[in-house]
């Protein structure tokens, strides 16, 4: 007996459109995993945390930023807002 009471979804595979998706996603995706892993860096450090490692941090949520201000833009051009 299962205990996941939800039926399989479909055993299709992704379309190349889905995976143009996540193509386009990897990089905001990949700046996500960046800061999570400089701040979870900063926070093992605690006390002994240095300046290099709030550095880290900082350009991490830089980068992020500044992927998502260009997807932002991206999506505005798309519906005719900018």
């Amino acid at each position: 007996m299962s205990i996941i009471h939800l039926s399989a979804v479909n055993d299709e595979e992704p379309t190349p459109a889905d995976l143009a998706a996540i193509e386009r996603e990897w990089p905001q995706i990949a700046a996500d995993l960046e800061l999570l892993n400089a701040q979870i860096e900063l926070m093992n450090a605690g006390p002994f945390a240095s300046v290099l490692d709030w550095r880290r941090v900082r350009r991490a949520e830089r980068r992020m930023l500044d992927i998502a201000e260009g997807f932002a833009d991206r999506r505005a051009e798309m519906e005719g807002v900018a």
